[in-house]
């Protein structure tokens, strides 16, 4: 399913690969991340969503042509037979609800497949989606895991090839392992939530930096991403990231999104909790800045501090005990600031600090021409010691495109170990050929 919600440095266990679609009618299969596939699935994260929303591991494959029938694979864990064809069913309707809910702008189609929260979620999704100028998604290929049943509750693991198609008539084509869970109400089995685990991969680069005009000198292409550029940090064990930096003025005549964070886990495992703003430009020219907060798999929340272009913004996230989170957004222009103590439980595995092109669902909402952004001030505590990005090691991530051009490039840390630029080349968002993502 589409789902409004979301790569990482340094070399990781590869993810999984997941069991391909069985082929139909000759095509192969080709999968392919993104808003991106990779040879090497190195680390999985989860982020952006509100305005804007999330963006698999593996290999993938050619799906069918756009008038190919939809094909299933299956592989079942239970004996609830009954169960299990009821549960299908209630999620194929699901995704075919969502696709006519963008396409006739009425969010009501999906209401009666979902619980009323994860309702108001599809709702955001497609709006996302629309506002990042989506103006069609199709299911082309379904490929079925485990479905398991426990009594009134049940998981569902699918394999999903989704094409979107943007009003300048591209295409983004691309498959993402989907985790549902579905609980059964008054008789009927609704879909309460929807994760996509490996929606965030970072593969190595070739190790040679591509040309781009920018203040300081581009970093070396250690890491690529099709939706993140910055700096993330790994080993050791991660309580607190900061790090500041100037809320970008994005050109209003390119529509897209930018949304800059800092944030911990998500490189090993499947949490991540960050905070950042976002700036969303919608196809009638107008811009929208934001504060944010996200703890996944929970959903991105628009946070009560206001925010515009040219303000100075400090975010920290600091753990203070057990699972207990403390976040703050300054804006140091203004004066004002966010806080809020949350429970959450990280793996404390990694610190990131990233400019991010917000995906939603399997439609990644182009990145905006943000122009240059600088991070200063970052650090992380590792081991209970408080240490610049240079001291950590971090590495650099650089953001391309489908044809692997470098679309958001990080520099070389500054002599304070701390600080960095990432810079918009000119290089499309969609690449040669009408494709997004990650080759």
């Amino acid at each position: 399913m589409y789902e409004a919600g979301p790569a990482t440095t340094a070399p990781l266990t590869p993810a999984p690969a997941p069991p391909p679609p069985k082929k139909t009618g000759g095509q192969g299969a080709m999968r392919l991340l993104a808003i991106g596939v990779l040879a090497f699935a190195f680390a999985v994260f989860t982020g952006r969503l509100d305005l804007a929303g999330v963006v698999s591991a593996a290999r993938g494959l050619v799906a069918p042509t756009p008038a190919a029938r939809t094909t299933t694979t299956t592989t079942t864990n239970t004996t609830d037979t009954a169960a299990v064809a009821a549960i299908k069913d209630v999620i194929e309707r699901a995704n075919q609800a969502q696709g006519q809910a963008l396409a006739k702008s009425d969010d009501t189609l999906m209401r009666d497949t979902a619980t009323d929260s994860y309702y108001q979620e599809l709702v955001q999704t497609n709006r996302d989606l629309a506002n990042g100028g989506v103006t069609s998604i199709a299911l082309i290929n379904v490929a079925w895991g485990d479905v398991i049943v426990s009594g009134t509750t049940a998981q569902a693991t699918t394999f999903e090839t989704w094409r979107s198609t943007y009003n300048d008539g591209s295409t983004d084509q691309r498959t993402d392992r989907n985790e549902y869970t579905l609980v059964r109400q008054s008789g009927a089995w609704k879909i309460s939530a929807d994760v996509q685990p490996d929606s965030r991969v970072i593969e190595p680069g070739t190790g040679t930096s591509p040309s781009v005009t920018q203040p300081g000198t581009p970093a070396a292409l250690l890491s690529r991403s099709s939706n993140w550029s910055g700096y993330a940090a790994t080993g050791g064990a991660f309580t607190s990231v900061t790090g500041s930096w100037i809320v970008p003025t994005v050109t209003s005549t390119s529509v897209g999104a930018d949304a800059t964070w800092v944030g911990i886990g998500g490189l090993s495992g499947r949490d991540l909790i960050q905070a950042g703003t976002q700036a969303m430009v919608s196809a009638d020219g107008t811009v929208e800045y934001s504060a944010w907060t996200e703890m996944l798999p929970q959903t991105s929340h628009t946070v009560p501090l206001a925010v515009r272009a040219g303000d100075a913004v400090t975010a920290t996230l600091t753990q203070k005990s057990g699972n207990s989170w403390v976040i703050t957004i300054n804006n140091d222009t203004t004066k004002e600031n966010y806080s809020v103590t949350v429970q959450y439980s990280s793996s404390n595995s990694s610190a990131e600090w990233v400019q991010e092109a917000p995906s939603a669902g399997r439609g990644v909402v182009p990145l905006d021409q943000f122009g240059t952004l600088r991070f200063t001030a970052g650090n992380a505590v590792q081991n209970g010691k408080a240490q610049t990005l240079a001291e950590l090691g971090a590495r650099a991530i650089t953001m391309i495109n489908g044809s692997g051009q470098a679309i958001a490039q990080p520099s070389v840390l500054g002599h304070d170990g701390s600080s960095f630029t990432v810079t918009r080349t000119d290089a499309p968002s969609t690449s040669p050929g009408g494709r997004r993502g990650r080759p």
